[in-house]
This record gives structure tokens, sequence and C-alpha cells, in this order.
């Protein structure tokens, strides 16, 4: 519900520390007795925790275990599940549950600090089939009272004609996908109404961001995940709404840690690590679970007013795993890739083009065409990519085999 009073979404994100603290700390033995009621739980038996720093005591839970228990147990590893309307599946694969109660992903916290609410109708151009990232935005725009325009992604000319037909004043998809949309407006005559943007899947790049402020749209990002729901997001200085937002606020429904990767050990604040999050949603109750990406806790409060702690945004990876068009690229692919066309070595390098992701793969072997190549790319790591054949040896003995040489400053 929101409290228009205050400004805020609801008063869970303008709570004392200790308040939250206390109150996070009673929603997660909930979960923990939950999740150890379960048959063949991986969560040793115990108490009640007496305070938070007594969850870095329990394992971290990695995709890699949540796919083998999948496999074994489908579609959920035997987990504590319930109230599923939805099963979405993700590269892995990995299968997520999704349900229809009020702001299930909690998205609308998100969309209320951008400013989208009722009034506003939301051009949706994330995905709906398979991946949950449609339905989590549409959630989201449930929660705040805003329609919504299901695009998801291409007919670039449908989708412009749609917008300004029917007058969509706000977009939610990836970060690069917005300006193809714009582009097009702009080719065919066309005026949009756009003035705010939620995006994710993806880095919000500084020179995207201001590009869109200089076309009038107002870009904020958010940190969510298939599994987690929203994680963090970003909120404007009231003092300065055209300025980028430093850092991300925590999301109320979660607990983070900032570990050292490889480990469950928890770092300093500020000292960069690999996120952990324990979800408090009672229907997927995911305890310490690791998101392989990187990032530090950041000092002080928000100057929106939300009390939260604020996390440094998206840092990279704790491996080579890379996010490039909205999708992930593992090792492993590239190993696949590598393996079926019987080349020696492969190297996936991500690159920033006319403020877009493009992926170019080098591949060292005897000869090869490079069209067929181009194929077996698309159908091992789900991307199209240019393909660039070179000789034996000639790429790095370091171990890497995906390179991520965008800049995020």
């Amino acid at each position: 519900m929101l409290d228009n009073k205050q400004g805020h979404f609801d008063g869970l994100e303008v709570r004392s520390a200790d308040q939250r603290a206390a109150e996070q700390l009673e929603a997660l033995n909930t979960q923990l007795a939950r999740v150890r009621a379960v048959e063949g739980s991986c969560l040793p038996g115990g108490g009640a925790l007496k305070a938070m720093s007594e969850l870095a005591e329990l394992p971290v839970l990695r995709k890699s275990r949540l796919v083998e228990w999948q496999a074994a147990r489908p579609p959920f590893g035997g987990m504590a599940v319930s109230n599923v309307t939805h099963v979405f599946q993700s590269p892995g694969p990995i299968y997520e549950p999704g349900g229809i109660g009020h702001d299930w992903w909690r998205m609308g916290r998100f969309l209320h600090a951008v400013g989208i609410g009722a009034g506003d109708i939301v051009q949706n151009c994330f995905g709906y089939h398979l991946t949950p990232a449609g339905m989590m935005f549409e959630s989201g725009a449930r929660a705040v009272g805003a329609a919504v325009l299901p695009a998801g992604v291409g007919q670039t000319e449908l989708q412009v004609r749609a917008a300004r037909d029917i007058g969509c004043t706000a977009y939610a998809g990836t970060p690069d996908y917005l300006k193809v949309i714009l582009d097009k407006a702009d080719e065919m005559g066309e005026a949009l109404r756009f003035t705010r943007a939620v995006v994710g899947g993806g880095a919000l790049f500084p020179s995207l961001r201001a590009e869109y402020a200089d076309r009038g749209v107002v870009c904020l990002q958010c940190y969510a995940t298939a599994d987690l729901g929203n994680i963090a997001y970003e909120s404007p200085d009231p003092d300065a709404p055209a300025s980028p937002p430093e850092g991300m606020i925590l999301d109320e429904g979660v607990i983070v840690e900032i570990v050292r990767p490889g480990t469950g050990d928890p770092v300093a604040d500020g000292e960069v690590g690999e996120v952990v999050v324990t979800s408090l949603n009672p229907d997927y109750p995911l305890i310490r679970f690791a998101t392989g990406d990187l990032s530090a806790i950041l000092p002080g409060q928000s100057p929106c007013g939300r009390t939260n702690t604020r996390i440094n945004g998206w840092m990279g990876r704790a491996d080579q795993t890379t996010k490039i068009k909205g999708m992930f690229v593992r090792p492993e692919q590239v190993a696949d890739f590598v393996a079926k066309t019987g080349m020696l070595k492969a190297r996936v390098i991500a690159r920033r083009e006319d403020e877009r992701d493009v992926m170019l793969v080098q591949v060292e072997g005897d000869g090869g065409d490079p069209l067929a190549l181009a194929e077996a790319v698309k159908a091992t790591m789900k991307l199209n990519g240019r393909v660039e054949v070179v000789t034996k040896g000639s790429l790095p003995n370091d171990g890497k085999v995906i390179d991520d040489q965008r800049s995020y400053t």
C-alpha cells in the first residue's frame, strides 16, 4: 500500500536500523524453521538465531548446487516452495517459481521510487516467455496502480506505433533497448511521451543514462534476479533529481551479505566481495543464495529519506560469467562451443559499440567456416556474436575465456 503522505512506498523503507534488524531477524528465523521442516533439508539443525551475525555460520547455496537438486527432484529440488502459479526457466537450466500475490517479486518499491504510479502506462519490453522478467515488472506496475503494455522485445516499428497510439509514459526493459525504440521513433518522425524508464538485466552505462536525460527521460536501474526478485534499486536525490544516484538501496524483503568470493565469510563494509542474499519471501525461502555478483556496502543513507543500507551497484562477477545483451554467458558455454566445433580454444569478448553491447568470439583452430561457427555460437551461448578465426597460439595464455572490455565508470 502506498504511503503518499510520507512519499514512500510503505513504512518499511523508513524504519530505524534497530527496528529493521529486529524485524528481519524474526522473519529470518521463521524462514529457517520453514526450510528445516522440509525432508532432506541441507540446513544444519539448531534453534533460532539470536543475532543476525549468526547467519554467516550457515552454508552458502550456489546455483550449481541448485541445478543438481532440481535435476534430482524436479522442478524445484524438493525445496520449501508454495503458492506457485508460474514456473519459469533460466539458463542452466534453472527453474524458478512465480506467484500472483501482491508484488510477489517486490518490484513496486522500485517503480514507486522512480515516480511511476496511477495514470502511467508502462511499455514493458522485458520478455514474457520462459524467463520471469516480464512478469516481475508487470507485477510491480500493478502494485503502483500503473497500466501495462506487454510489449516484449522486437518489432520495433510496431513498438513505436503502440507507444504513440496508447500514450505510454514509462519504459521497462533492458538499458539498451530503450535507445533502439527512441532512435526508431526519431526515424519515423514520431514524438513519444516517455518520461520515466526502469531498467535492469544489464549495466546502465553513464553515457547512455546521460543520453536519455538529454531526451527528457529519467532512467534508473535496479538489481534483481529471477531467483530472488528485487535485491536493490536506485532512487533519485530530491534535491538533484537529474543527477545519477549514489549506489542502490537494499530492498526490504531481503538480507544481503557481502562475502569474500569463494567463501561465506563477510567482508568489512566498503570492501568488494560477492553478494549473498537471503530471501524473506515465504513462498520461496532461499537462504544465503550466492549471486556470483560483486559489490560493496556504501556508508551513510540515501538523501531520498529511505533508511536501508546501500550497495555500490553491480561491480562485476566473482567468476568469469558475464552478462551481454541482458543474457549471462558462462565459461561452461564457451567450453561447450569449443567441444562441439572441434576448435582448439575460444575467447568471448564483450564490448560497447554505439551504446550497445556487442559480442566478439575469437577462435583458434584449423580453418573453420565463420558462418558455421557463428551458428554454433548462437546455439551454445543463445546470443548472436561476430566470429573471428585467429592463428594458433595468438590468444593469451591467461586462463580467461570471457573478457569483458566494457567500461563501468
